[in-house]
């Protein structure tokens, strides 16, 4: 699986006009990527790095009114604080460019395969107690952030 996640002051996806999802004030877009081997585990494992990677600061806690104390360091987590994430499938995070300017995207899983594993990937942060948005799978979507920092972090996990 891949993932492309960005910090995010407010973010929100549309479909034909209409918002389906979105978040005000700090939290995480997560933009997914499945491929064909990957599995359930690795949509949770994905999920728990993604909730766990401390690149949130003492003011985006005090902005989600959480208290935290000196000893928490200078980065925590969007578990740490509790943020919310909005999740969107990407099949395009799986392009080959290496020929010509056409991309082909026969890495990406079909999605049949890819959905079930989106789903599952948005499953493990409400588990986590996250408040979780999506977009529509297949659907042209129009997705809005307000980047902070800017912070865009790339993630892949593979099956070990």
């Amino acid at each position: 699986m891949r993932a492309v996640v960005q910090r995010a002051d407010g973010a929100a996806v549309s479909v034909d006009g209409e918002v389906v999802g979105s978040f005000d004030g700090p939290g995480l877009v997560v933009l997914i990527g499945v491929t064909h081997a990957d599995t359930p585990a690795l949509a949770s494992s994905l999920a728990d790095k993604i909730y766990d990677l401390r690149i949130f600061g003492h003011s985006h806690a005090a902005t989600a009114g959480v208290a935290l104390p000196a000893e928490a360091g200078r980065e925590v987590s969007a578990a740490d604080i509790g943020l919310p994430v909005l999740v969107i499938s990407q099949f395009t995070l799986y392009a080959d460019t290496r020929k010509g300017r056409r991309p082909t995207w026969d890495a990406a899983a079909p999605g049949p395969v890819a959905q079930p594993l989106v789903d599952a990937v948005a499953e493990r942060f409400r588990a986590r107690g996250a408040t979780v948005a999506t977009g529509i799978f297949g659907a042209d979507m129009r997705v809005s952030l307000v980047n902070d920092g800017p912070m865009t972090i790339n993630l892949d996990i593979t099956p070990q």
